[in-house]
């Protein structure tokens, strides 16, 4: 709709006195398919809107082409109501969320959300000697996130970084530049704006101090989306919506893997998978680095083929491996040597990215002369899915894809659609993507494990599960990693981890470094150690009193399953990331706004690493709406306060939400033995919470899609306090295609002062326990298939 006339908005232009760029000159603007286009002296701007929410502007320089092929965005555009206003002075085009005014002299554009200012075109589009770029301006108060996988801090304002992926082995507290770039900006005032061009360059957080973002690339769209929501998780399920939503893992990813470099034969394999077993040690996955095709490091990468001296019946391997509940997870590259024996075929068949003239383009890298897969082929894409195709037909249960910047990859090297540089930055994206697609095309009953270093905005929507990279075995190493995760969460990444217990060097081992890391990794997306074998990444290969403490954090992530799993569910539905970041609570705190080293775990633990050696005690913060308990001793905390907390040998300090419910179960061998059918629900009473709920997920673990598809079962638990009485309710929702089951309930009710007068089930009295010194009452009950209960506490 088109109107005329002056609107209210335009008072905000007199308080923007930001810079502007005087020699752009606004000519004219027509509406097509719901798109503003406006003429410019030097080129033209398309505006339109995704949702209400999102506005997506591409600027078109006089002379180039509108490059339509967006590698990240997959939301359809098409249904969002606008309005258009035009005066003397600007255009004001409106969603029900967003406006954007474009000044006509000076030529500006700005941004709104529900009439609060957002950010501004600074000298937008400018063309360098080098690089195109294009320029914003910054409140000076911003704090700024984003650009990807770095070692900065929270805060990356003041810093210009690279776009271009590459691992940085051995990193610590600090690295600029590492395996998995993103083109994108987060504020603290609650809004992104994400760069929709695949070519490298550079993201420039206002480095030089003058209030100033800037993108630049070397090639490729100038197209960016301003994303906004009410609050953080609305901001993240419309960054999702618009790239896509991650579906969910199987279920075992959620469990322990056994992994290293690397495992050099079956022998060896074999003999680590039945040590899990004898020590009674939970264990769903087994990694098996670059010996299954060769004997050394370099000069096989590109064999594709399990080397029968070391490997004599790999697939017998896998079989009895996966009686046990263990899948059998194998590493892949996509670089072909020169040497490897897939070398004839891969060139025959014209499988390999080429150099100017079309022969395929060899160089030498760490381990050896090679060529390189070009994904992006259709016939390479075809030839390398059948050899996924093949292993996962007999038995592989998931993939593991490294080296994916891709680690080397020459200037010089041609796509077919496009040179290195102007491609590198998503060879990981459509790597997991064929491996993705080729699941829903052969496998459509199982949900692929892609396991990957590299990739790009919207990757998550192939299932891609990347690892924070080679970090280095130390305190260093571990202390920058729920920055990293936290990070990547906040860019829609939300299953970034890292090698528990460190990967590179570390000559001496660090039994209390390893014990923390593991401590750690039960409150992050994937719990999967991982080192160079010179000093084991598993526990069964260390001593007792580590053994010990390893396994308690084991047992404790297969006790938290049911939760875990929810909370991939609940990234599944809305974006939201597994690890939090505390301002997610209370979002208009700054001292919050830079604080990595606790965070939230789901929306119901907070969780403290323990970050330095030999440290005994931490500063905590507790969030202020919710009182919270400690996870192991019961001790309660009120919510606003600052405490310190001493710190125990056998787990890092964790604490629950008031109000809470926990649900969990006793630990298992493998995911393949787990079951809700014996349910130990936690319910964390707090007087002054009056009402409170949570959910549990439940499905077959396996089948893709089972949310749209009918076949789960979702439990909603929910706690009411009254003067008196305390009533819970436990509700079973089912899909259409899905059986209930019944379940044996455990219910223990946490900070209970006194005794009840009487607890009644569906109004019948029922036996209990309580515990004057704790506070825990136990409640032990049917919940048959499908129906409510309604639990009564009387006081």
């Amino acid at each position: 709709m088109r109107k005329s006339g002056f609107i209210f908005i335009l008072c905000f232009t007199a308080i923007i006195t930001f810079a502007q760029n005087a020699n752009r000159k606004f000519i004219d603007y027509q509406i097509i398919d719901n798109k503003l286009k406006i003429r410019v002296n030097d080129g033209q701007y398309i505006i339109q809107p995704y949702s209400e929410k999102i506005i997506e502007t591409t600027f078109i320089p006089s002379g180039q082409t509108y490059d339509t092929v967006s590698y990240a965005v997959v939301l359809d555009p098409h249904g969002v109501a606008t309005e258009l206003m035009d005066n003397d002075q600007s255009l004001i085009f409106t969603t029900p969320g967003m406006t954007i005014e474009i000044q006509k002299t000076p030529f500006k554009i700005n941004y709104f959300y529900k009439n609060n200012y957002l950010i501004s075109e600074k000298e937008g589009y400018v063309k360098t000697d080098t690089t195109e770029e294009i320029e914003f301006n910054l409140d000076e108060s911003e704090i700024l996130y984003g650009g990807g996988t770095r070692v900065l801090g929270m805060n990356r304002r003041g810093y210009r970084l690279k776009l271009y992926n590459r691992a940085h082995y051995g990193y610590t507290t600090h690295s600029e530049l590492m395996n998995y770039c993103l083109p994108m900006m987060l504020s603290s005032k609650i809004y992104a704006v994400h760069f929709d061009n695949a070519a490298i360059g550079f993201m420039d957080f206002d480095s030089k101090g003058d209030n100033t973002l800037v993108y630049e690339t070397i090639s490729g769209r100038k197209t960016y989306q301003v994303i906004t929501g009410d609050n953080w998780p609305d901001l993240l399920d419309q960054y999702t919506d618009l790239t896509g939503k991650q579906p969910l893992p199987p279920r075992w990813a959620f469990g322990n893997f056994a992994s290293r470099f690397g495992y050099h034969s079956q022998k060896e394999v074999e003999k680590t998978v039945n040590l899990f077993w004898q020590d009674s040690i939970p264990l769903d996955a087994v990694v098996i680095d670059i010996y299954w095709f060769g004997a050394d490091i370099q000069g096989h990468m590109g064999n594709l083929e399990f080397l029968a001296d070391s490997f004599p019946t790999p697939w017998k391997m896998m079989a009895d491996f996966k009686k046990k509940g263990v899948k059998t997870i194998l590493v892949t590259e996509p670089f072909i040597l020169t040497t490897s024996n897939k070398w004839d075929e891969a060139v025959k068949k014209k499988i390999l990215a080429t150099d100017s003239e079309g022969n395929p383009y060899t160089y030498d890298f760490y381990f050896g002369n090679t060529g390189l897969i070009d994904i992006f082929n259709p016939e390479a894409e075809s030839w390398f899915w059948d050899f996924y195709k093949e292993f996962t037909q007999k038995g592989v249960g998931g993939w593991w894809g490294d080296l994916g910047e891709p680690e080397v990859h020459p200037s010089g090297l041609q796509h077919v659609v496009g040179s290195a540089d102007e491609v590198h930055n998503v060879y990981g994206h459509y790597w997991a993507k064929l491996i993705y697609e080729g699941y829903q095309r052969d496998f459509p009953d199982q949900r692929p494990f892609i396991l990957m270093r590299s990739g790009y905005s919207g990757s998550q929507r192939y299932g891609l599960i990347p690892w924070t990279g080679d970090v280095d075995r130390s305190w260093g190493g571990l202390k920058p990693q729920p920055e990293l995760s936290l990070q990547m969460g906040l860019q829609g990444i939300a299953y970034m981890h890292s090698d528990l217990g460190g990967f590179a060097g570390g000559e001496i081992f660090d039994p209390e470094l390893y014990v923390r890391w593991l401590q750690y990794g039960v409150f992050q997306p994937i719990f999967r150690p991982h080192a160079q074998e010179h000093i084991p990444a598993e526990p069964v290969f260390h001593d007792v009193k580590t053994l010990a403490l390893a396994k308690n954090a084991i047992e404790l992530r297969y006790s938290l399953l049911p939760y875990n799993y929810t909370l991939a569910f609940e990234n599944h539905q809305s974006g939201i990331p597994l690890m939090r970041p505390l301002f997610f609570e209370e979002p208009q705190n700054r001292k919050l706004l830079e604080i990595s080293d606790t965070y939230l775990w789901g929306k119901n633990f907070l969780v403290c690493p323990v970050l330095f050696k030999d440290s005994s005690s931490k500063v905590v913060y507790f969030p202020k709406n919710n009182n919270w308990f400690d996870f192991y001793t019961g001790v309660i905390y009120r919510g606003g306060t600052t405490q310190i907390i001493q710190f125990v040998e056998d787990h890092i300090p964790v604490f629950v939400r008031g109000g809470a419910f926990i649900p969990m179960v006793q630990p298992v061998q493998s995911t393949k033995y787990y079951t809700t059918s014996d349910l130990i629900l936690h319910y964390y009473f707090d007087p002054e919470v009056s009402e409170s709920s949570d959910q549990l997920f439940d499905d077959d673990g396996i089948t893709p899609k089972t949310f749209e598809k009918g076949q789960y079962e979702l439990l909603t638990f929910t706690g009411i306090t009254e003067l008196k009485q305390i009533k819970i309710n436990l509700d079973s929702k089912t899909g259409d295609h899905h059986k209930a089951i019944n379940r044996k309930v455990e219910l223990i009710i946490h900070n209970i002062a006194t005794e009840p007068q009487k607890i009644k089930v569906n109004k019948t009295e029922v036996p209990f326990e309580w515990d004057e010194g704790s506070g825990r009452l136990v409640i032990r009950m049917d919940w048959l298939a499908g129906k409510n209960v309604n639990i009564e506490l009387f006081f």
